[in-house]
C-alpha cells in the first residue's frame, strides 16, 4: 500500500511540475505577446509624430539630392496632423526659408513630395530668366541647378494672376516656367521650388502650398545607392558611401 501510495505521489508531483512548466510558458508567450505590442505601438507614435523616412525616386532636387537618397525627416519641428482628425500636434519650430521640406502637394492627394522652402507668408517673389529675385533682390543660390531645356508655358500657371503686385495687369501676364511674377505669397502659405529648376513641377506650376500641408524637415541621409544602375541588386552593389549619414541644406 505504501508503495502505491509513493507511485501515486510521484505521479502528482509530475503533473504538478508539467502544469507549473505550463503556466510558465503561457507566462512567456503572454510577456512576449505585450512586448511586441508595446514596440509596434511606439513605432506607431514615432512614425506618425515624430520621424518619417522618405526616399528621392525623381531628379527635381538634384544636385542636393540624388535619386536612390533614403532621408530621415523631422515631423516633431514643425508639428504632425492627428490621423483620422483635423488637428495637429504643435511644433517646436517654424519653418524658414532654405529648409528642404517634405509635404503633401494640393494636385495630387496620394502623393508626398520634397521641395525648397524659397517664399514666406508676405514675400514678394519674381523670376526673370531662370534668376530669382526675392522682395525685389536677387538671391544667391548655390544649391540651382539649371540644364539647357527650352522655356515653356503652362496652363496651370494661371494661378499666379490672382496674386500678382499691384499695377501688373493679370490679363495680359503670360507666366513661362522661367520667368514670371512679380507674385505675393499671402498668409498661411509658401512657395516651393525644386533645385533642378528646369526638371522641377513644383509651385510655378500647381500653385501656393497652404501650412497644414507641411509634413516634415529633411535631416539627413542615411542611405543612399545608384537606383539608375543596371547592375544587378544596386542596393547592395551601388551604395554611395561617401552620402550616408550626410546633412541636408
Amino acid at each position: 500500500m505504501a508503495k502505491k501510495d509513493g507511485k501515486e505521489s510521484r505521479e502528482e508531483r509530475r503533473a504538478r511540475r508539467k502544469e507549473a512548466e505550463k503556466a510558465q510558458q503561457s507566462s512567456s508567450a503572454m510577456e512576449w505577446t505585450k512586448s511586441i505590442a508595446i514596440a509596434v505601438v511606439l513605432f506607431l507614435i514615432l512614425r506618425s509624430f515624430l520621424v518619417q523616412t522618405f526616399v528621392i525616386t525623381s531628379g527635381s532636387m538634384e544636385d542636393t539630392l540624388l535619386v536612390g537618397d533614403m532621408l530621415m525627416v523631422n515631423r516633431a519641428a514643425m508639428g504632425s496632423p492627428i490621423p483620422g482628425t483635423s488637428l495637429r500636434i504643435p511644433g517646436y519650430s517654424q519653418p524658414e526659408r532654405g529648409d528642404i521640406l517634405v509635404f503633401d502637394p494640393p494636385h495630387e492627394e496620394t502623393l508626398k513630395l520634397i521641395k525648397r522652402l524659397v517664399g514666406m507668408p508676405g514675400d514678394t517673389l519674381e523670376m526673370r530668366n531662370r534668376v530669382l529675385y526675392l522682395n525685389g533682390d536677387l538671391v544667391d543660390e548655390p544649391y540651382a541647378v539649371h540644364s539647357d531645356q527650352p522655356d515653356e508655358m503652362h496652363p496651370w500657371m494661371s494661378w499666379q494672376r490672382d496674386h500678382l503686385v499691384d499695377g501688373v495687369d493679370p490679363r495680359s501676364y503670360a507666366p513661362t516656367r522661367d520667368t514670371w511674377g512679380p507674385i505675393v505669397v499671402p498668409e498661411g502659405h509658401y512657395f516651393m521650388l525644386g533645385d533642378n529648376r528646369e526638371k522641377s513641377f513644383d509651385s510655378r506650376y500647381w500653385g501656393l502650398l497652404e501650412d497644414w500641408r507641411l509634413e516634415g524637415r529633411a535631416v539627413f541621409t542615411y542611405y543612399s545607392y545608384n537606383k539608375d544602375s543596371y547592375r544587378p541588386f544596386p542596393a547592395l552593389r551601388e551604395v554611395r558611401w561617401n552620402r550616408i549619414g550626410r546633412g541636408i541644406s
